[in-house]
């Protein structure tokens, strides 16, 4: 069978699934819509988390930055899984003994004010739809391949399928089709991995794989990936290469940012008790460990791979002639994630580290006029891996489900946080709070629906890869959410002033770090020259690193607002120790 009606067949498959399980767990009532009826199962919320958490960022893109960054794409497994270790010790138990349904609802009670509730909904809003904006642009790309549709087309049928299960079942629907999703997403990164592993190194464990040896020389894999790409004049893949600083708080960013997400935290308000919520979390790492050991392989392989296909001799000799590559990066070509340009008419791809000075002196004397695979987006590493590898037709449809899985999981729990911000925190908390459960259920599944319509929007114009994308988010998170959760349960000073204009700062300088060094130009010799470079970095802090720096900002302000106003209400502070004091997970704690 002809690999796209393979992936037509698997991928509608799969979408029958998850619509069949939104019509059998559809909410009928806010309490559903919400929080699935706070019935969830430990395991079941842990596997549901896990594919809500593993996006298109991390199915998708985090492979594809470890293949060209690393040693640096260390940085998005330290801080993302170290992130939920914060949250299951730190937020998740005592949020869900809190026993309301959002994060904009603790903190608009826990902080006694309206105001902090809706600046609270405002960075809620800002964070999940800067962090969709990736998940959208990832079914654009798996579409845009495996269907052979235009990213248009993807995104709008992606929109479709996620508007029938979101829109009809809320967080319980929701929870079951992620349970799926999980599966498929899981079974699709592993199996080719798996493959690949053994084609390379003889090993089945792709995380062993990585560790071995090279079949074809019986040298170190690690060494024969560094022996390839460094004669080409890239540098060292196991070398560090950013500032350790930045290093750092790119990491920390990511951690705490982890924590951080709405879109995660309210996953832990679907379990029965307080006990569950860690247990959720705990799950939730199992889960989540299974992808996260084997990208660093995935990545590896796939750019030695990548590497030797254009080069199959080493740079000693010549590179592959265009005409004869493989089919894959012809039909790669097609989707315009992946560009050749012949600048010397000699018919062979030259792809090099043009801005090395041992390459250029080598161009020089061979009539090289610079790197000729002019575009290579990271986000198709994993979808084009089984092709590039030689891997069966079904091993790759299969990836392209799991791929889709994987965005459309992570959108609708974003969608959802959007959705039950606007209706209950917004409309139920502070427009019109005598409204009834029918019409608030009504409001939330308009809201699904328009928020869906923005997601949209911006992924058919994205400021940047998946991951990318996705790491700005968590810099917004990081700055404005975790500060204010965090302070909300472990201090009794902090007060309403303190935690608004906390966040307001926190966000605040985030986004204008952002902002500045993503869209500035500063004057350089007679033309401009882009301030996203590092040289022009506040002591090299990259945008997506400065999420921590905004944290501190946050946590400072808001400590010493808190320090010359009046503290809280004696019942606020009554209630920050009844939420902080561990009764166990009995009846004491059911809400």
């Amino acid at each position: 069978m002809d690999l796209k009606t393979m992936t037509y067949l698997v991928v509608g498959a799969t979408f029958a699934l998850y619509i069949g399980i939104a019509f059998w767990a559809r909410a009928g009532s806010t309490g559903e819509f919400y929080a699935a009826g706070r019935g969830i199962h430990p395991v079941a919320n842990g596997m549901a988390t896990a594919a809500d958490w593993m996006s298109a960022a991390s199915f998708i893109s985090m492979a594809g930055l470890i293949a060209f960054q690393g040693y640096e794409g260390a940085k998005f497994l330290m801080g993302w899984t170290g992130g939920y270790v914060l949250l299951a010790l730190l937020l998740a138990p005592y949020l869900r003994k809190f026993g309301k349904f959002t994060v904009p609802e603790f903190i608009g009670d826990r902080f006694y004010s309206n105001m902090a509730r809706f600046v609270a909904i405002i960075c809620l809003i800002v964070i999940s739809v800067t962090y969709v904006i990736g998940q959208m642009r990832g079914v654009g790309v798996a579409f845009s391949r495996f269907l052979e549709v235009d990213v248009a087309t993807g995104l709008f049928t992606g929109m479709g399928i996620v508007f029938l299960y979101a829109v009809l079942g809320g967080m319980k629907g929701i929870t079951y089709t992620q349970i799926a999703q999980y599966c498929v997403l899981i079974t699709a990164y592993t199996i080719p991995a798996i493959f690949i592993s053994m084609n390379l190194t003889g090993t089945p464990l792709p995380q062993l794989g990585l560790i071995g040896n090279y079949q074809p020389e019986g040298i170190p894999l690690m060494q024969k990936i560094n022996q390839t790409i460094m004669d080409l004049g890239f540098k060292q893949y196991d070398g560090p290469v950013r500032s350790q600083l930045d290093m750092t708080l790119y990491t920390l960013s990511l951690m705490i940012g982890t924590a951080g997400l709405p879109h995660v935290i309210i996953r832990f308000f679907t379990v029965p008790k307080v006990s569950d919520a860690r247990w959720s979390a705990g799950w939730a790492l199992v889960f989540i460990a299974l992808l996260y050991t084997v990208a660093p392989a995935v990545g590896a392989m796939a750019r030695l791979n990548v590497t030797t296909t254009i080069w199959p001799n080493g740079v000693q000799e010549a590179p592959i002639e265009y005409a004869a590559v493989p089919q894959w990066f012809k039909t790669w070509e097609k989707t315009g994630l992946l560009k050749f340009e012949d600048k010397n008419n000699d018919g062979k791809i030259q792809f090099y580290n043009d801005k090395s000075d041992a390459m250029t002196t080598l161009a020089g004397e061979r009539g090289w006029e610079g790197n000729e695979l002019v575009k290579f987006d990271r986000d198709i590493m994993v979808l084009a891996n089984p092709e590039i590898a030689g891997l069966p037709n079904w091993v790759i449809a299969l990836v392209a489900a799991g791929g889709l899985a994987a965005a459309l999981s992570t959108a609708a729990g974003l969608l959802l946080a959007i959705s039950s911000s606007i209706s209950h925190d917004l409309l139920k908390g502070i427009l019109m709070p005598n409204i009834t459960e029918g019409t608030e259920l009504l409001a939330a599944r308009i809201s699904m629906a328009g928020a869906i319509a923005v997601a949209g929007y911006f992924g058919l114009n994205p400021p940047g890869f998946a991951a990318q994308v996705v790491a700005l988010a968590f810099g917004l998170a990081a700055s404005s959410i975790f500060p204010a959760l965090m302070m909300g349960i472990f201090s009794k000073r902090i007060n309403s002033h303190g935690a608004i204009l906390g966040m307001i700062a926190g966000i605040g300088v985030t986004l204008a770090y952002i902002f500045a060094y993503k869209g500035m130009f500063f004057i350089k010799g007679t033309g401009l020259f882009p301030a996203s470079t590092p040289e022009y970095w506040i002591m090299g802090v990259s945008p997506e690193a400065f999420g921590a720096i905004g944290a501190l900002v946050n946590f400072v302000v808001a400590y010493f607002v808190s320090m010359a106003t009046a503290p809280p209400p004696k019942e606020i502070q009554d209630l920050v120790e009844s939420i902080r004091v561990p009764r166990g997970a009995g009846a004491a704690t059911e809400h």
